[in-house]
């Protein structure tokens, strides 16, 4: 049974309407996918004998199970953000006499050769080869480490889909758990309670009595029959007929009546964003983004990069701008071809887009100003990066949209999810982010600091004195390609 079912999800791969459209893309996720192999292999290889250079004191093994817990963590974070179930087209077969068990079964255990799984084996498993040939510890003490470490992973594959199924629909039900983490990371800062030192002790323990490597098999066990029961719940051919009671709520955002002519499409913006699962989640990733910059800023390492700094600050005063941004016209993409058989101003409806997006970034660049904490120099440089994001930014986005051709569902998940993206959303990022720092980078070499911000800042101030221009050229590339994204909109296929 398990055969026919790898036989039709290989068909259902290849007679996809999307197959040869998105062969580009599936090529380039292959190189990314060998890149980042490669990564870690090097990684797995090397770490041993570069701990032990940087810190000869210490065994590396003990350093590692210090962070393994957030490498794990961080590992979960980055599943809940791309990794998907590896759903299979279940209907046809709910009416077959297939048992849903099978489906379940089948589904779950495909997970674990996911491309996530493999990862940390080229990481793991030749650090552990390493730590056994130079270590005095035994082939069965290496051997359970290795075991509880991949069995921890594996319990993060399936914690990772228990969370998407609670949270991804509901990313405020996440807070008191990020509360609780915070609160786990100050205890840790202040060295009030290590939570990483007794994981540390967990693992040692693992070495001095091997058997204890069956207890996160034993989770993996749990966390897997916890899914089982979960997926086969809601296996039922009416599951997505069921009407969810919700509380109707309305939101006609009569206040932005004031803006004038842009004000109607403003409205229209806010509430898809209002409405809509897609755009409203990211509302919510460009308030998660804010804490980007407690990553870098108390780092001494990076205290002589302020090119690092630029990076960070396009990036958190412009997180909504690049993730809305980049889909521009695509989100009114199932009305599309109705708003342009109207008489509507395409310049106005542009402009009310730079306004949402302009909105954004001061919003951002206002809840940045905190990391002042850290240096003058930073409040300076994320100020001047709103500005070049303003005045350069946004026009390269919109000009950008031009070239859009996927429609967009707007009740999809954005996690993982690829519908939309094109061409023109991976290209986009060169000018957006490496632009900037690559001019930041060698004013500031061979000029000054102080040249750098101001060359930056005057970019993005010049875009803003000649926005009324640039905005001419680029309604005349919307008005240029409008029968073409009108005709790619309509196709259905991802």
């Amino acid at each position: 049974m398990y055969q026919r079912f790898i036989s039709l999800q290989w068909k259902a791969f290849y007679r996809s309407a999307s197959f040869g459209r998105s062969m580009g893309l599936k090529i380039f996720m292959a190189f990314i996918a060998i890149y980042f192999s490669l990564v870690f292999l090097t990684l797995g290889i090397g770490l041993y004998p570069l701990l032990k250079e940087a810190f000869p004191e210490q065994e590396p093994l003990q350093i590692v199970n210090r962070f393994l817990l957030v490498y794990l963590v961080l590992e979960l974070l980055m599943r809940f953000m791309l990794q998907t179930l590896p759903v299979m087209t279940v209907k046809p077969l709910l009416s077959l006499p297939v048992g849903k068990g099978k489906v379940v079964n089948y589904v779950l255990l495909r997970s674990l050769f996911s491309f996530f799984n493999f990862l940390p084996l080229l990481l793991f498993i030749p650090f552990a080869v390493f730590t056994g040939y130079k270590t005095e510890y035994s082939l069965l003490s290496i051997t359970a480490w290795t075991v509880a470490v991949i069995g921890l992973d594996l319990s993060v594959n399936y914690l990772n889909f228990l969370l998407k199924k609670r949270f991804a629909d509901d990313l405020k039900a996440l807070l008191p758990y990020l509360v609780v983490a915070l609160v786990l990371y100050a205890l840790e800062r202040f060295e009030v309670f290590s939570i990483t030192e007794v994981f540390a002790e967990g693992l040692n323990y693992v070495l001095e009595m091997p058997f204890l490597a069956l207890l996160p098999l034993l989770l993996v066990f749990g966390l897997y029959r916890w899914n089982q029961k979960v997926l086969k719940s809601r296996l039922y051919l009416d599951e997505s007929l069921r009407e969810k009671v919700t509380e109707a709520k309305s939101q006609d955002f009569a206040w932005l009546r004031r803006f004038g002519g842009i004000a109607p499409f403003l409205q229209l913006d806010l509430k898809l964003i209002w409405r809509n699962k897609r755009p409203k989640t990211l509302i919510y990733i460009s308030l998660l983004i804010l804490g980007y910059g407690m990553i870098f800023y108390p780092q001494d390492t990076y205290q002589d990069m302020p090119s690092v700094f630029v990076f960070v600050g396009i990036f958190m005063t412009g997180i909504f701008m690049i993730n809305f941004g980049q889909f521009i016209p695509a989100w009114d993409s199932s009305y599309y071809s109705m708003m342009m058989s109207q008489n509507i101003p395409l310049k106005q409806y542009l402009d009310a887009k730079a306004a949402l997006i302009i909105f954004s970034i001061v919003i951002l660049t206002i809840l940045t100003t905190p990391y002042v904490f850290f240096g003058y120099n930073i409040l300076i440089i994320n100020i001047v990066c709103a500005i070049y994001n303003i005045g350069i930014n946004v026009p390269v986005l919109l000009f950008a949209g031009s070239f859009n051709r996927k429609r967009i569902d707007l009740e999809k998940s954005p996690f993982m999810n690829y519908q939309g993206t094109g061409a023109a959303q991976w290209l986009v990022g060169l000018p957006l982010l490496i632009v900037p720092i690559l001019i930041f980078w060698v004013l500031n070499k061979f000029v000054s600091f102080e040249v750098a911000t101001l060359v930056l800042g005057a970019l993005g101030f010049l875009g803003i004195v000649f926005r009324s221009s640039i905005m001419k050229q680029i309604t005349e590339a919307y008005r240029k390609n409008k029968y073409a994204m009108i005709n790619g909109f309509k196709q259905t296929g991802e």
